[in-house]
C-alpha cells in the first residue's frame, strides 16, 4: 500500500501514475480542496502530525511513502522523513524541475532578508507568510499579498493582520495587476510558474526578490512522472502488475553520457542522469567498456527482441558534433524517414536527447564525436520489421518519451478504459483520442481548453477505444490520427498494429484514384512518404478521402456520439473533413 501527500501538481501526476496499477493507495492533502478524481486512490484530508501519519501508515499497512507536496511544506517533509525512518519505511520524493538560478534574480534564504529599501513590494508567497512579512510594514514598506481567491485564504489573511486593500488574487494566467517597485516569490519550480512569474515582473521593471527553496536529505528523488514509476517499480515490485522499460535511445544516450564523463573527468559513474523529452531526469545503470560504455537494455515486461542487448558509445574530441552508427546499428535504404538514405537508423528523438545532454557537459570544450553501436545487432534486426522497412545492417535507435510503457493487451485496454473513465469525470466538453504523445502535441494546439485528463492514449486500438467511448456515453470525440494509421483505419482495419496489417499500396492507390490524384506509388515504402510526393495543392482532397473512408468504420462504433477526426501530418498540420 502506498501513501501519497499531495493537493499540487506533482500530486495529480502522482496520481496519474498510480491509476495505472489498478491497486489501491492512499492520497493525502492538508485542506481537502483540491479537486481530483481517484478511482483507486481513498482521499485522507486534513494535517496528520507524526502519530497520526504513524497511527494511518500501521493501520492501512503502508509500505512507502510519497512526498509530492509543496516544496515549501517544511513541516511536512520533516514529518514524513521522521514517520519514514520510525517505522523503517522508503520514502520518494516528488521534487519539481527547477530553471537555474539566474543572478539577476536576488536571493534570500529567509523572510527577513528581504530589502527594506521598497517603496511597495507585491508578496506572492502564499497567505501564510503574512505574519512574516509584517515586520516590512512597520519599517514603512507597502506590502500588497496576493493571494487564492477564496474565502479560507481571505480568513487566514484577515487573521495575520491583512486588510482589504493589501490583498490582491490570483488570476487566470497569474498577471500582475499590481503597480511595485518588486516582487517576492517563492522558489516554486516549473509547476509553480516561477519562470513566467519573473519574465512579467522583468517586463515590468520590478525588483525580483525570490526565496531559495529548503532542502531536505530524501534517499529517493525523482521530478517526474516516468520517474516516479520506475522508482516505485524499484522499491515496490508488485504494486504494478509489469513493469516500465527504456527505449534504445534512452540507453544510448546514458552510454554516450558515462562515455563522455570518462573522458573528460576520468570518472566511472555506476549510474548516471539522463534528461528525457519531457524534461524530467531518470537514473540508468552503465557499465564501461575498454574505450567506451554501455548500457544493457530493459524492456521491463514489454516482449521486445532487444531486451537485454548492451548498446555501446565510444566519444571522442571532433571539430562538430556528429553521431554515428557503428557495427549493430542499421542504416536506412530508403526514403521516407527522419534521415536520407545511408545515414544511421538513429531517429530524430534519440539524435535531440544525446545533444541536449551531452551539451552542457561540453559546453567550454571541444565538440564530440559519438558513435553507437550494438554487438550482435545485425542478427536480432532480423527479427524485426527493420529489413521490411529497407533497415539494414542492425537496429534501429528509437523512442518518442525515453520510456517503454508495458505491452499486455488486456491491461493496456484496462487503462484505456480507465483513462476514458477519468476522462469523462473531468467534465471536459470532449475527449480526445491519439496514437501517442507526438500526435497529442499536435492535437492539444486545436484544443487548448482541454484538461490534460481529456487527452487518451488508444496506441493502436481505435476501433476499441471508440467502442468503450460508446459504453461510457462520452457525447463528443475527437480521433487524432497520423497517416500510417489512417491508412490502414480507412482500409477497415481498427487495430493498427503492424502484428496485424500493413499498409495495402492497392487501396492506398484506390484512395489516390478517388480523390482524382495521377500518381504512380509503387516505390513507397511508409504511407508518410505521401506528403511529400502528392502535390500540396491535391493534399486537402487526398485528407478528405482518407478521413471520409475512416468515418465509415469509426462512427457506427459511435451511435450516439459526434466523432471529429483529424488527420496529421509529419509538420502537426491537421486536416478535417
Amino acid at each position: 500500500m502506498i501513501l501519497v501527500f499531495g493537493g499540487t501538481t506533482e500530486g495529480r501526476k502522482a496520481v496519474e501514475v498510480l491509476e495505472e496499477s489498478g491497486n489501491r493507495y492512499y492520497y493525502s492533502t492538508k485542506t481537502g480542496e483540491q479537486e481530483l478524481t481517484l478511482h483507486h486512490g481513498i482521499r485522507l484530508d486534513g494535517a496528520l502530525n507524526d502519530e497520526a501519519m504513524c497511527a494511518i501508515c500501521e493501520q492501512q499497512h503502508i509500505q512507502l511513502l510519497v512526498d509530492a507536496a509543496h516544496p515549501f511544506a517544511r513541516e511536512l517533509h520533516t514529518t514524513v522523513l521522521e514517520v519514514a525512518s520510525r517505522l523503517h519505511l522508503p520514502v520518494i520524493r516528488f521534487e519539481r524541475i527547477y530553471p537555474p538560478r539566474d543572478t539577476d534574480i536576488e536571493w534570500i534564504d529567509d523572510y527577513t532578508q528581504v530589502p527594506k529599501d521598497i517603496h511597495t513590494l507585491l508578496a506572492t508567497t502564499g497567505v501564510q507568510s503574512i505574519r512574516q512579512l509584517k515586520y516590512l510594514e512597520e519599517q514603512g514598506v507597502r506590502v500588497i499579498y496576493r493571494i487564492l481567491d477564496r474565502q479560507s485564504s481571505r480568513q487566514l489573511a484577515y487573521d495575520q493582520g491583512a486588510t482589504d486593500e493589501q490583498l490582491c488574487f490570483y488570476e487566470e494566467g497569474g498577471t500582475i495587476t499590481v503597480d511595485a517597485d518588486a516582487i517576492l516569490m517563492k522558489e516554486s519550480g516549473g509547476s509553480g510558474g516561477f519562470v513566467e512569474k519573473v519574465t512579467e515582473a522583468r517586463t515590468r521593471g520590478m525588483r525580483v526578490i525570490a526565496l531559495k527553496r529548503p532542502v531536505f536529505p530524501f534517499t529517493h528523488c525523482v521530478d517526474g512522472p516516468h520517474g516516479l514509476r520506475r522508482m516505485i517499480e524499484q522499491l515496490l515490485p508488485d504494486f504494478f502488475p509489469l513493469h516500465s522499460g527504456l527505449t534504445t535511445g534512452t540507453c544510448a544516450t546514458a552510454a554516450a553520457i558515462a562515455a563522455t564523463i570518462r573522458l573528460l573527468k576520468n570518472e566511472t559513474p555506476q549510474e548516471v542522469p539522463v534528461l528525457l523529452p519531457d524534461g524530467e531526469s531518470i537514473m540508468v545503470s552503465v557499465g564501461y567498456g575498454k574505450d567506451d560504455a554501455y548500457c544493457i537494455k530493459e524492456a521491463g515486461d514489454d516482449p521486445d527482441v532487444t531486451d537485454g542487448i548492451e548498446i555501446h558509445a565510444q566519444v571522442e574530441p571532433s571539430d562538430h558534433f556528429e553521431i554515428l552508427g557503428g557495427s549493430g546499428v542499421g542504416h536506412f535504404t530508403l526514403p521516407g524517414f527522419d534521415f536520407p538514405p545511408g545515414e544511421p537508423a538513429i531517429n530524430k528523438g534519440p539524435r535531440q536527447m544525446l545533444m541536449t545532454n551531452l551539451s552542457p557537459l561540453t559546453s567550454h570544450l571541444s565538440p564530440l564525436k559519438i558513435t553507437l553501436s550494438v554487438p550482435d545487432g545485425a542478427e536480432i534486426a532480423k527479427r524485426t520489421f527493420n529489413p521490411r522497412l529497407g533497415i539494414e545492417g542492425g537496429i534501429s535507435i528509437i523512442g518518442v518519451s525515453g520510456i517503454v510503457k508495458p505491452f499486455s493487451e488486456e491491461a493496456f485496454l484496462d487503462a484505456i478504459r480507465k483513462c476514458l473513465t477519468v476522462a469523462k469525470a473531468s467534465g471536459a466538453e470532449r475527449v480526445v483520442i491519439n496514437s501517442g504523445g507526438k500526435s497529442e502535441r499536435f492535437v492539444h494546439a486545436r484544443y487548448p481548453q482541454l484538461p490534460s485528463q481529456a487527452f487518451v492514449e488508444y496506441g493502436n486500438y481505435i476501433g476499441a477505444t471508440l467502442q468503450m467511448a460508446h459504453e461510457l456515453d462520452i457525447p463528443r470525440v475527437t480521433l487524432g490520427v497520423m497517416l500510417g494509421k489512417a491508412v490502414k483505419l480507412a482500409a477497415g482495419h481498427l487495430d493498427t498494429h503492424s502484428r496485424k496489417t500493413t499498409m495495402d499500396l492497392a487501396f492506398v492507390q484506390s484512395l489516390l484514384d478517388e480523390a482524382g490524384i495521377s500518381l504512380d506509388i509503387r516505390h513507397i515504402t511508409l504511407a508518410r512518404e505521401l506528403w511529400e510526393v502528392i502535390p500540396p495543392s491535391q493534399l486537402q482532397a487526398f485528407a478528405t478521402t482518407v478521413i471520409r473512408h475512416c468515418a465509415q468504420h469509426c462512427r457506427p462504433l459511435l451511435p450516439q456520439g459526434e466523432l471529429t477526426i483529424l488527420l496529421i501530418d509529419d509538420q502537426g498540420h491537421l486536416y478535417s473533413e
